[in-house]
C-alpha cells in the first residue's frame, strides 16, 4: 500500500515552519494515541505513522531529502539509508512533551510509563546575608548557622521508634503514588495516606514525630568573593536538607545564600562604581585648592578643585571605584562637588563678605547675572 503524505498525515502546507509542525504533532498525537483507542485495532498503526512523519519533516536534511524525491529518499539506495533513521517514541516524545516514554512524560499521562525508581532529593535552603560595602570590596569569609534536615538519631531516620514495625502503606501497595482515571488521562499523584512514602510505621518516632528528620543548627563557612553587588546568589552544592532516608536512594539539596549590601554613610554605589557627595569650602571652591576624599579601600585619595566649581560638578577618581567580579580590575569612584555657603558669621566675617560683595559686581557671579537677565526679559514680555 502507497504511503500516505507526510503533511497530509500531519495537516500542515509544505511551507509550515518547524513551530507549526511541532504544534500539529502535538495535537494529533492527543487525538490518535492508541491508549485513547482501545478497541481500534488500526490505531498503533495510525500513531506510527505520524510519529514517522514527525521524525523526517522536524530534521531539516531529511526535510529536504523528501520535497525533493519524496518517500524514495528514504527506500534502500534512496540516499539516506533504509529506515532513515526514524526516532524512537520515546525520544520523539522528550522533545515534544518533557520526557520519555520510560520517563514519565507523555507515556505516563495514558498511564503507558515503564516503572522506575527515582531519587530523591532534599529540600533547597535559603539564607539571607546582609554584608558591608567594604566586605563587598574586599571579600571576606563568613561563620554562618544554617537549621539543616538530618536523619533523626533516635531512630537513624526511619521515622519509628526502636522495635516498632513498618508497614507498606495499603491504599498504595507501596508505591507512595496512587493513579486516577479523568476522562481519556491517567494522573499520578502522592499517596495521601501514607504521604508518598510506600509505608507507614506503626509507633511514631517521638523525637522526630515520624518524620525520620529534625533540625539542626550547622555551622558552615562562607566564602563571599570580592566585588559581590547586592543580590547575588551563591550557591552550596549539597549543603541543604538529606533526602529522608525511607524514600530509597536519595542526595542532599543546595543551600542558596542571597547577598544584600548595607546601605553606607559615604559612598553610593552603580556596578563597580562609587559615588561620593563631598562639601567644599566656599573659599577653596572660589580660590581652587586641594581637598582630602576617602576611599572605599581605607585610604585618602587628593582631589584638585578647579579655581571658580560650582556646586553639583562631578570629578573622577580612577580605579578608586569597587572590586570587580572574577576580575583584577576596579571601578572609578565619582565625587560631587557641594559647594558649602559660611554660616554663623561674626561682624568681622561680616564686613569682609558685604566688602567683597560690594567689590565684586556681576562679573564674578556670570550665572547669577545671565539667569535674572532672562528672568528680566521674561517679566518685561508679560507687561509688554
Amino acid at each position: 500500500m502507497a504511503k500516505r503524505d507526510y503533511y497530509e498525515i500531519l495537516g500542515v502546507a509544505k511551507g509550515a515552519d518547524a513551530k507549526s509542525l511541532k504544534s500539529a504533532f502535538r495535537k494529533k498525537a492527543m487525538e490518535c494515541h492508541p491508549d485513547r483507542h482501545p478497541d481500534d485495532p488500526e490505531a498503533e498503526a495510525r500513531f506510527k505513522e505520524l510519529n514517522e512523519a514527525y521524525g523526517i519533516l522536524s530534521d531539516d536534511q531529511k526535510r529536504a531529502a523528501y520535497d525533493r524525491m519524496g518517500h524514495a529518499a528514504f527506500e534502500q539506495g534512496g540516499g539516506m539509508g533504509g529506515g532513515a533513521g526514524f526516532q524512537d517514541f520515546g525520544d520523539i516524545f522528550s522533545q515534544i512533551f518533557g520526557g520519555g516514554a520510560a520517563g514519565g512524560g507523555f507515556s505516563d499521562m495514558f498511564g503507558g510509563g515503564r516503572g522506575r525508581q527515582t531519587i530523591q532529593r532534599g529540600s533547597d535552603l535559603r539564607y539571607e546575608m546582609e554584608i558591608s560595602l567594604e566586605d563587598a570590596f574586599t571579600g571576606k569569609d563568613i561563620d554562618i548557622e544554617v537549621p539543616i534536615a538530618e536523619d533523626c538519631e533516635r531512630c537513624d531516620g526511619v521515622g519509628a521508634e526502636p522495635g516498632a514495625t513498618i508497614e507498606t502503606c495499603s491504599t498504595c501497595g507501596g508505591a507512595g503514588r496512587v493513579r486516577t482515571q479523568q476522562g481519556f488521562f491517567t494522573m499520578e499523584r502522592p499517596c495521601t495516606t501514607c504521604g508518598g512514602q510506600g509505608e507507614y510505621v506503626s509507633d511514631p518516632c517521638r523525637a522526630c514525630d515520624g518524620q525520620g528528620q529534625t533540625r539542626q543548627q550547622t555551622a558552615l563557612d562562607v566564602s563571599i568573593p570580592a566585588g559581590v553587588e547586592d543580590g547575588t546568589r551563591i550557591r552550596l552544592s549539597g549543603q541543604g536538607d538529606a533526602a529522608p532516608k525511607r524514600g530509597g536512594p536519595g542526595q542532599r539539596g543546595d543551600l542558596y545564600i542571597f547577598v544584600s549590601i548595607k546601605p553606607h554613610a559615604l559612598f553610593e554605589r552603580d556596578g563597580p562604581n562609587l559615588f561620593c557627595r563631598a562639601p567644599v569650602p566656599m573659599t577653596t571652591a572660589a580660590l581652587g585648592g586641594d581637598v582630602e576624599i576617602p576611599t572605599i579601600d581605607g585610604g585618602r585619595s587628593k582631589l584638585k578643585v578647579p579655581e571658580g566649581s560650582q556646586s553639583g560638578r562631578r570629578m573622577r577618581l580612577r580605579g578608586k571605584g569597587m572590586s570587580t567580579l572574577r576580575s583584577s580590575q576596579r571601578g572609578d569612584m565619582y565625587v560631587e562637588l557641594s559647594v558649602e555657603t559660611p554660616s554663623k558669621l561674626n561682624k568681622r566675617q561680616r564686613e569682609i563678605l558685604e566688602e567683597f560683595a560690594h567689590e565684586g559686581g556681576d562679573d564674578i557671579s556670570p550665572e547669577s547675572k545671565n539667569f535674572f537677565d532672562k528672568a528680566k526679559a521674561f517679566w518685561d514680555e508679560l507687561v509688554d
